[in-house]
């Protein structure tokens, strides 16, 4: 199985300080959507990995995170793109679950609702325990400058062999290219 593993805020949408708190505030980074229907197109199953603390804080409620992610799934179809799973974290950065990355809880359980190995497997993100949780998980870990991606890349310690790319759309034509050579 072709899988790739994408953070949401700062790699598909862009972010905000005072979180995604509902879907007027949702907005693609430019390319994005594109980037995420020529995966589909090429075979790949595209799941995103997110940690979503505003819930836990209580700035808003999961039906709110519903229809954050309706606008999403929306904006894909009308690109001829979509997600095959969402998996989130919905606790504040203070409490000890194992699913808030930079843990790799969120990892584990895309291996095993997919029945997969994520050996090698690409992950994309924005921020240091975004490409920590896949090191973890022993996924590609992939950097984007969008988002936090350049304030991530100046603080360096970045996990061993991470990729660094300007955008989604610019990681996804390397995955391509890899894939055709």
């Amino acid at each position: 199985m072709k899988l790739v593993i994408l953070d949401r805020d700062g790699v598909i949408n862009f972010d905000s300080a005072q979180y995604i708190k509902n879907p007027a505030e949702w907005k693609p980074i430019p390319g994005s959507l594109e980037g995420i229907s020529r995966l589909n197109h090429a075979g790949y199953k595209v799941v995103i990995a997110t940690n979503q603390s505003g819930i836990g804080r209580g700035l808003f409620d999961m039906d709110t995170l519903n229809a954050i992610h309706n606008k999403m799934h929306e904006a894909l179809f009308a690109v001829g793109g979509h997600v095959d799973a969402i998996f989130y974290c919905p606790h504040p950065a203070d409490s000890d679950c194992d699913c808030r990355k930079p843990k790799p809880g969120l990892f584990k359980q895309i291996a095993a609702c997919l029945n997969v190995r994520l050996a090698g497997v690409a992950a994309i993100g924005d921020s240091l325990r975004d490409l920590e949780a896949a090191a973890i998980a022993g996924c590609q870990p992939i950097l984007v400058l969008t988002g936090k991606g350049e304030k991530t890349q100046e603080e360096g310690s970045l996990p061993e062999n991470t990729l660094v790319f300007a955008d989604l759309a610019a990681a996804v034509d390397h995955l391509l290219a890899e894939k055709d050579e």
